[in-house]
């Protein structure tokens, strides 16, 4: 055989091993993206990975039979062959390179103020309003003098139960055991609120000592002991005077004259926790084991942040704990600025291990931590183009549009208002923007791919969309709940129930 008829021959067969290694790398991934779909009881993903196995099989087959006959030996077979196998790395170096980073994700939150920002008042929060605010009492006459323009639709909720309305209403008349396990984890926040928890002093054995701590030390310490306890996250970050709210504004122990008082807060660092929610609890959104899911992990936020606390008050500095029923501090932007993710369209941080199916909780104190960086997981650039939590919200709470500037602040604005409203029609938390969002998937090995890809390439990130629409809907049905939680099913996973407003 002539030199050059070589040199085409061994070429063919590189590219043949190329091309047939890139199809069972293929196959590979499509095999282990149906298994993870049954895993996660995805049935409309599951069939679309084996149609895709079964696709790449057929060309694989096709290499095998042409390679055999000669096909890709000279000639059009070669040329072809070249070119699938260009457009083949072409391809993966378009989905896989990086393309740059957002600085102002890096600079945490700092990288969204705009302008002058003003410390927001908690009993200005929602939730506040509506649980805080008996009546006819000083509080409520107060409060509606200075703020009218919550008046009519707090009272409005209010005639209707309150926060959640009339708990687990969607469900009924089969709610009662999940409405009995979400309000057995409810009470331990509660039990955890009081001041002798939330602002621990020392054990009487460990009072007037301390323990003297490098902050890398203190960091290592504090760590490990809040994953000992169960967090899945933890980030530490300086305390942004700016994310401290600046009055108290809930009241949970008949604490009446706090309501009001302004909010000094001496402590420069906060460790900050993130608890995974459990993708089959979240997957029957917006019904009832939704709710017991989020108890449960404010239940953890509570216990984990108020050990913490105690910690850190038995090594003789002063701390505090916040969750879910005692917050002096905004605990999204703290965990943006401790590196646990970014803040996303639908108002919750999206990690990249968890994607937005976490809760968090923190520990404010004197003692000095090394803080973490911020952290690029293109968040911004993915929920700018994707808009599927906002497509699929019932109440259109979400905006479509881009950011806006809020409290000098640029970013998304969710309103509160008419999603707290639908909370009170089904008398659950929803939770439908976070199930559908395509960062919320296990973490099995094609999706860690897939977010590994996204956080670095903006490519990436727009074919996310695209494959979890053709992979999961662009409205993903509900996914079915663990038996002990089970519920008998609205007609349809999306539409608001047909309840009284």
């Amino acid at each position: 055989m002539p030199a050059a008829g070589r040199v085409v021959a061994e070429m063919s067969t590189v590219l043949v091993w190329l091309a047939g290694f890139s199809l069972v790398i293929g196959a590979v991934l499509a095999l282990s993206m149906a298994v993870s779909s049954v895993w996660e009881k995805e049935r409309r993903a599951a069939w679309f990975s084996l149609g895709t196995l079964v696709v790449l099989l057929i060309p694989f087959t096709a290499l095998l039979v042409l390679d055999r006959r000669g096909v890709f030996d000279h000639g059009t077979g070669l040329v072809l062959l070249t070119a699938a196998a260009l457009f083949g790395g072409a391809a993966l170096v378009l989905f896989t390179v990086p393309t740059g980073s957002n600085p102002r994700a890096l600079q945490g939150t700092a990288g969204s103020i705009v302008g002058a920002v003003a410390r927001y008042d908690e009993r200005e929060q929602v939730f506040a309003r509506n649980r805080a605010l008996r009546p006819g009492s000083e509080e409520y006459e107060y409060f509606y003098d200075t703020h009218p323009q919550y008046q009519r639709f707090d009272d409005r909720r209010r005639t209707r139960g309150g926060p959640i309305g009339r708990p687990g209403r969607i469900d009924e008349p089969h709610e009662g055991p999940n409405v009995a396990a979400t309000l057995a984890s409810l009470a331990l926040p509660h039990d955890l609120s009081t001041p002798d928890k939330a602002k621990p002093k020392p054990h009487p054995h460990l009072a007037g000592k301390t323990v003297p701590l490098e902050p890398a030390e203190a960091t290592e310490r504090v760590a490990g002991f809040a994953r000992l306890l169960g967090a899945d996250l933890v980030g530490f970050t300086r305390v942004d005077p700016r994310w401290v709210y600046s009055h108290v504004g809930e009241i949970f122990n008949d604490n009446w004259e706090d309501w009001g008082r302004a909010i000094d807060l001496d402590h420069e660092y906060a460790v900050v926790f993130g608890f995974e929610m459990a993708l089959d609890m979240i997957g029957p959104a917006p019904h009832t084991p939704t709710t017991i899911e989020s108890m449960h992990k404010y239940a953890d936020g509570a216990y984990i942040a108020t050990q913490v606390a105690r910690f850190i008050a038995n090594m003789g500095y002063s701390a505090t704990a916040n969750h879910l029923r005692h917050y002096e501090v905004m605990l999204v932007p703290l965990a943006v600025d401790a590196g646990l993710g970014e803040l996303s369209r639908m108002g919750y941080l999206i990690t990249k291990e968890y994607g937005p199916r976490i809760r968090l909780g923190a520990v404010t104190t004197n003692l000095e931590f090394e803080p973490d960086d911020s952290v690029d997981l293109g968040i911004e650039d993915f929920c700018l183009n994707c808009k599927k939590c906002a497509e699929a919200c019932p109440s259109r709470s979400i905006p479509m549009d881009d950011q806006i500037l809020v409290n000098g602040t640029l970013r998304w604005k969710l309103n509160d208002e008419s999603c707290f409203g639908y909370w009170g029609r089904t008398g659950t938390d929803c939770s439908i923007c976070m199930r559908v969002c395509p960062w919320s998937h296990a973490r099995t090995l094609p999706h860690r791919l897939v977010v590994s890809a996204a956080t670095r390439n903006q490519f990436a990130r727009r074919a996310v969309r695209v494959m979890d629409d053709v992979f999961y809907g662009r409205t993903p049905s509900q996914r079915p709940a663990p038996a002990w939680a089970d519920y008998h099913r609205a007609p349809s996973s999306l539409e608001a129930p047909r309840l009284d407003d």
